[in-house]
């Protein structure tokens, strides 16, 4: 049976459940949190956990399903901070504070997300159906994450089941005839716990503005080699066989595939442009695994652990030309491509009651790389082409040793100090490093809360930095950076609140591709200042507003020419707002503008030029309905509702309007 035979299968089978009552949502929702690396919550003191000296931002199921985020990009581009660009890779990168989606760790249930290769993630590849919160921690985070978050850490829960048996079954159709199935299923007794999801999604092509303008290679309708494709499952378990001890298991596939847009800009002249590439990627499978422990050994002792297992597969084609069916010209290529990352974590906490709370982490991870293929090198203007091979095989280990402190002397003052030393060992050498935290939150009234923090962090180069046939360089040293930032959270009345944080982050050795000797060198100095707000507020039952301003200021102090680093929007404004009617219909809108954002002259470029995107405001609306005792949800939505024609990425158009509409069941 194939994968999407499976999913089907099982959505027949939620149909066939026997009805058990619908699930309230937020018991549907509740997280499955064994394999989470930090516990949130309050200590067993009284005071607030490490969390409350850090800036947290988090989103729940209730809030995914609002606003009818599809995948993880969707559901974090509104935060505080968060920069959502597609390039010439065809992926959503999610950049946090000025950092690039190498420097952010992403985590699904403790399993590290982050590829071996280059330490990116496609966030389109994590569908929402499954998750229960996502926590995404900006600047200064725990240093129990371990190494390489340096932009911060993306931390997702995914759900859980709950008492009884309960399931979904969801639909979605839109414009071009793209479409999206997806089933939940889960229950629970006094021991056990089970949730599984699945979900399928096919998109022919992406549609493009109607003021978009055409160009020799990107027509007007719809986005060439757009396609994309994608089939989740996902399964938990959980097992208390005594009260002390706590078992659970997390079980992830997926597979798909996808095309990535050319630049649709191909003049040689443009000196902000760089040649289109036209390349596919065939084929993906990722699977993910991961067992996790605890045991309460005392009443102040605990032990918690777990094994995980992160394997991917990609098949990569670049063609010669938008016919994508000929591999003839210089630097075309078929690669396959086979990362791994496989390790362990024992986390002891200990509570000594009003002496505060200290935390363990040990860890030890082994990463691997092995990719094969030919490129085409340098064929003779009619005659037959030359190949490279482009096997590969490498593979190296890191380790880690981090203690949290958390201590709250006075009533209202929280302190954390943690300190972490990682080892990165492969067969030419070893490199360490270590980070260091320090935060302090104090309640200067009930409803008003200070907080700092500071943070040394590192991270290590990646496999592909380190051994890629082209640019690879054994000698590179760890990136570095110092933040330091500090906020004020208050609550207000009728359950509204507001929190400003400013911040201030200085990286050292960044590593670039350097174009005088084409390899990876440890060259960019960079700087980011800025602050972020955010407010809430409930004016009316069932009525939320939330706002939020990023202001962002980049030096790059590495390259001549160059004042700040390229594609980072100075102002971000998002708006939010909902509406839950007594008679089961819903509103949602949500306001995304973006400003400021400038880029560069292409790095062939003798000469230095800058130039500014154009500013952009995308609208996205969502109305729904639901009926049938609250079983049956019937919506419909509008992405860019005004069509707005804007880039993230010099020469790399947006999706335009879509309109789509769906259904959900709930046993």
């Amino acid at each position: 049976m194939n994968m999407k035979a499976g999913l089907w299968a099982m959505m027949l089978c939620c149909a066939l459940v026997p009805e058990a009552g619908a699930a309230p949502v937020g018991q549907a929702s509740e997280s499955y949190a064994l394999g989470e690396v930090v516990v949130s919550g309050d200590r067993a003191d009284g005071g607030p956990g490490v969390e409350a000296s850090q800036t947290l931002y988090t989103v729940d199921a209730e809030e995914i399903r609002a606003s009818g985020a599809r995948t993880l990009d969707q559901a974090l581009q509104l935060l505080p901070g968060v920069n959502v660009r597609t390039g010439a890779e065809g992926v959503p990168r999610i950049d946090i504070r000025g950092f690039r989606t190498r420097h952010v760790l992403l985590l699904l249930d403790g399993i590290p997300m982050n590829s071996a290769l280059d330490m990116q993630f496609d966030p389109t590849t994590i569908p929402t159906e499954n998750i229960a919160e996502i926590k995404l921690t900006s600047g200064a985070s725990s240093v129990l994450y371990g190494q390489g978050g340096l932009g911060g850490v993306i931390n997702i829960v995914t759900r859980k089941g709950t008492p009884g048996v309960h399931g979904t079954i969801s639909g979605e159709v839109g414009d071009h005839a793209p479409y999206l199935a997806k089933g939940t299923l889960s229950a629970a007794t006094d021991r056990f716990s089970y949730f599984m999801s699945g979900s399928t999604s096919k998109v022919d092509a992406v549609p493009l503005p109607g003021d978009f303008t055409a160009t020799a290679n990107q027509g007007g309708g719809y986005r060439a080699n757009s396609d994309r494709q994608r089939s989740n499952l996902l399964g938990t378990v959980g097992f208390t066989p005594t009260a002390d001890v706590a078992l659970g298991l997390t079980l992830s596939y997926n597979e798909g595939s996808y095309g990535k847009p050319a630049g649709t800009i191909i003049d040689p002249v443009d000196p902000f442009a760089s040649p289109p590439k036209y390349a596919r990627v065939d084929r993906f499978s990722g699977l993910y695994l991961q067992l996790a422990g605890e045991f309460a050994v005392s009443d102040r002792f605990t032990l918690r652990g777990w094994g995980y297992l992160n394997r991917a597969d990609q098949d990569l084609n670049q063609y010669d030309d938008a016919r994508l069916n000929s591999f003839q010209a210089d630097g075309s290529f078929r690669e396959r491509v086979h990362t791994s990352v496989y390790g362990a974590t024992l986390q002891p906490k200990y509570d000594l009651g009003k002496g505060g709370t200290l935390t363990f982490s040990l860890g030890a991870e082994r990463d691997g790389w092995e990719n094969g293929g030919v490129q085409t090198v340098n064929p003779v203007s009619g005659g037959t082409p030359t190949y490279r091979d482009l096997a590969e095989d490498r593979s190296l280990s890191l380790y880690s040793a981090a203690l949290e402190y958390e201590l709250s002397p006075l009533e209202g003052l929280g302190l954390v100090g943690g300190y972490g030393r990682f080892w990165q060992h492969r067969s030419e050498l070893g490199r360490d490093d270590y980070s260091l935290l320090l935060g302090a939150n104090y309640d200067l009234f009930p409803e008003t809360r200070l907080k700092a923090a500071f943070k040394r962090n590192v991270r290590f180069p990646s496999l592909g930095d380190l051994y890629d046939i082209s640019k690879g360089n054994p000698g590179l040293a760890s990136e570095t950076s110092r933040s330091w930032e500090a906020g004020i959270e208050q609550k207000l009345p009728r359950e509204s609140r507001v929190g400003l944080t400013g911040f201030y982050t200085q990286a050292q050795n960044l590593i670039q591709n350097d174009q005088a000797t084409g390899h990876n060198m440890n060259l960019s100095e960079v700087r980011f200042a800025g602050a972020e707000l955010q407010g809430e507020v409930r004016p009316l039952r069932g009525l939320s507003l939330r706002a939020g301003y990023t202001y962002l200021h980049s030096e790059d102090r590495s390259r001549p020419g160059r004042d700040e680093v390229q594609y980072n929007p100075r102002d971000k404004v998002t708006l939010e707002g909902r509406y839950d009617a007594q008679c089961g219909a819903s509103a949602y809108l949500a306001v995304n503008h973006v400003a400021n954002q400038f880029f560069y002259t292409k790095d062939s470029v003798q000469v230095v030029q800058k130039a500014k995107l154009d500013d952009y405001t995308v609208v996205n609306l969502k109305l729904s309905q639901k009926l049938i005792e609250d079983r049956v949800t019937l919506y419909v939505g509008v992405n860019n509702l005004f069509d707005q024609n804007y880039e993230t990425s010099y020469g790399f158009p947006q999706p335009g309007r879509y309109i789509y509409g769906g259904f959900e069941y709930r046993l």
